[in-house]
């Protein structure tokens, strides 16, 4: 009796010291977020206008923002190395003018206070590349330091500005898949990122095709990336926990890498990843699989490690959406239609993340096995399904 309690009483030790240690690992609580952005077309020329937000959720802390540059990036269908492109950055703080030389100078930001930041990047076009059709969106990799208690954490993060939005399909357009028990409509739609909001995309897409009876599903990752849950491997710092448990995982896992195992522990924290892998690898020991993921909950299965998504989000580690069913019922009140958010690939793996009321769930699984929305980059994050 005596040896078990001490037992009990060295893992609640351990327990504390490994909440404790994760709990005062370094840390900002800083958030950028991107707010609007503006494309306008000069001759031949563009300017990209992007207004970001940094926050301090925290009470009491003060950080500062001793550094800020941001790297755009352009992607599109075509050779883009000859158009030049140049940036500015200009600081709009409530109690502190901006310089007039474009010198970032250092700013805290205080508790519970907001602070907002304008970019502008001019592309200028080459007498080769035709901008309106070469180049379809800018990735802005912003690169910032945030200095206080915790320190000086170097952090990154990335937002996407789409250059151009097809037009959505017009009824004498659309040519439905048959299926099982059903047609389908793969929709295609532009690059999204963290400026869409999800409702709007699906009733800007698909609004014109909706009849009643229908579903409309879209990929898990879009609705996490649109929510901008993602970030870059860069700003994670995995400690021995995650660096050991991750060697376990087969290789194509996304927590077989020590930076997607630790985003998993940041979501859950260390105590319940630790237990999930101990039990799950003994249910594995009898036969038992999955035992790690139902145990870990949900965001273990929906985590995608980098090279798992479509450029440029191929670079990052993208979460699970947050809150999907809320979302599902407030989009189908929006169109009038069933909507579910899916996680579909190419094996024939079909996972029904949630889904607003009404929507025949072994219906949809048969329509997706198929994955018409295709897992490479046919920008088609969008099915519908229409039973006979």
């Amino acid at each position: 009796m005596t040896c078990l309690l001490e037992l009990l009483l060295l893992l609640g030790l351990f327990v504390f010291w490994l909440e404790l240690r994760h709990r005062l690992r370094p840390a900002s609580p800083l958030r950028l977020k991107a707010l609007d952005f503006k494309v306008k077309q000069s001759n031949s020329d563009l300017d990209v206008e992007v207004w970001l937000e940094i926050s301090n959720p925290h009470p009491r802390m003060e950080v500062m923002v001793p550094e800020l540059q941001i790297n755009p990036v352009l992607l599109g269908k075509a050779d883009l190395s000859e158009v030049n492109l140049s940036t500015k950055i200009t600081p709009h703080h409530p109690d502190e003018k901006a310089r007039d030389d474009g010198y970032w100078a250092a700013y805290i930001v205080k508790g519970h206070k907001s602070t907002r930041v304008q970019l502008n990047v001019h592309l200028q076009n080459s007498k080769s590349t035709d901008l309106g059709t070469s180049a379809d969106s800018i990735w802005v990799d912003v690169h910032w330091v945030n200095y206080g208690p915790f320190g000086r954490l170097k952090r990154r993060q990335g937002v996407l500005v789409p250059l151009h939005q097809p037009e959505p399909l017009k009824p004498s357009e659309v040519s439905f898949l048959a299926g099982d028990c059903c047609e389908v409509l793969p929709l295609k739609t532009h690059l999204l990122g963290s400026l869409d909001n999800t409702v709007e995309i699906l009733r800007y897409y698909a609004k014109p095709h909706l009849r009643p009876g229908d579903v409309l599903t879209i990929g898990e990752t879009p609705v996490a990336i649109m929510q901008g849950r993602y970030h870059h491997p860069s700003t994670v710092n995995p400690g021995w926990l995650a660096r050991f448990l991750c060697r376990a995982f087969h290789p194509t896992s996304s927590l077989a890498t020590a930076c997607g195992l630790q985003s998993l522990i940041n979501l859950v924290g260390p105590t319940r990843v630790l237990f999930a892998w101990i039990f799950g690898l003994m249910l594995k020991t009898l036969g038992i699989k999955g035992g790690f993921y139902r145990l870990a909950g949900e965001q273990a299965r929906l985590i995608d490690d980098i090279t798992g998504t479509t450029p440029p989000y191929d670079q990052t580690i993208v979460l699970g959406p947050l809150e999907p069913t809320k979302l599902c019922r407030q989009a189908a009140a929006e169109l009038g239609v069933g909507v579910a958010i899916v996680d579909v690939n190419d094996l024939g793996r079909v996972k029904i993340l949630a889904s607003s009321g009404g929507c025949d769930e072994t219906l949809l699984k048969k329509a997706l096995r198929p994955n018409p929305a295709g897992n490479a980059n046919e920008r088609t994050p969008l099915v519908l399904v229409r039973p006979n």
